[in-house]
């Protein structure tokens, strides 16, 4: 089997030629792959973890631990921030409300405008979902090196603008 030349500044390279000659992905080098992998199993066995010991899922976590970050926050910048649909934020926070965990409130600025923020209830749940995801990231990054952790967050923070572009 041989492999293609590694474009400019890359050590690895994410297709390789088959027997055949024609060009596949390996994913052993493929980065989107690794995103997507990794990703979806954080999500799936988050998603679980939440409902069972919680009772609501990763984007209701997603909604709540953003609107921890920033109180009176409108359903418009919380789906500018986390990247998720207008439609799956307004399911959230529904569900959220609906589980008295948040307050709706107009807009000073602008009476249609609606702003949330955690009420009592919902800063007690946010503080122990967030232990609770701590741990889990404790766990997904045991054994990387504090420098390599530091180069793989600056990695995915020009991932994250490079990706606006496609």
């Amino acid at each position: 089997m041989t492999h293609e030349p590694c474009p400019e500044g890359r050590l690895s390279q994410p297709v390789r030629l088959t027997q055949e000659g024609r060009r596949v992905i390996d994913i052993d080098t493929y980065a989107p792959y690794f995103l997507t992998a990794v990703n979806t199993s954080l999500s799936r066995g988050a998603s679980a973890i939440y409902l069972q010991e919680f009772g609501i899922g990763v984007t209701e976590w997603r909604v709540l631990s953003w609107i921890a970050t920033e109180p009176d926050i409108p359903a418009a910048r919380i789906c500018e921030v986390i990247m998720l649909d207008k439609s799956a934020v307004s399911r959230s926070v529904a569900r959220l409300v609906g589980l008295g965990l948040l307050d709706v409130a107009s807009s000073e600025s602008d009476p249609r405008r609606k702003t949330l923020r955690l009420n009592a209830a919902g800063q007690d749940l946010h503080d122990r979902i967030l232990e609770t995801a701590l741990a889990r990231e404790a766990r997904l990054i045991a054994g990387v090196d504090p420098e390599d952790l530091e180069a793989w967050l600056r990695v995915m923070r020009i991932l994250r603008k490079n990706v606006e572009t496609l």
